[in-house]
């Protein structure tokens, strides 16, 4: 009889055992991914950089004093395509520490400018909207 009780309390302290070191270990899992995914992360990356410079205090007051809110940057670099957020991260790395703030900042509003005009986004009161 304390044999078979013995057998049963090491069964049950071994099935709580193997039960709580599965739950407190996940699986691990690899896999390949494949090249579109590798691009999407290194776009991911410079849309992340250029968010970042954007949120600058200094930026982001001549952003506002140009009437631009910190939202409608944030819409208007997501809505980039992937070519024109690495050619825009890739212009802002180009530029001198310290140096001219204006020329990234003018870029920026062309590049608003435009999607506005187009009708992608509607940011700027004073661009006329045309009915398609």
């Amino acid at each position: 009889m304390y044999a078979l009780l013995k057998s049963k309390f090491i069964a049950r302290a071994l099935l709580v055992c193997f039960f709580g070191l599965s739950v407190s270990m996940p699986a691990a899992q690899a896999s390949m991914i494949g090249t579109a995914e590798a691009f999407t992360a290194a776009d991911s990356a410079d849309r992340g950089y250029l968010l970042d410079v954007l949120k600058r205090s200094d930026v982001a007051a001549k952003l506002q004093s140009l009437g631009v809110s910190a939202d409608d940057v944030q819409a208007r670099v997501n809505a980039m395509s992937d070519n024109e957020a690495a050619e825009l991260a890739a212009q802002v790395k180009d530029l001198p520490a310290g140096g001219d703030v204006i020329g990234a900042l003018v870029f920026v509003f062309l590049v608003l400018l435009i999607t506005d005009i187009l009708g992608f986004t509607n940011v700027f009161p004073f661009v006329k909207k045309t009915v398609r």
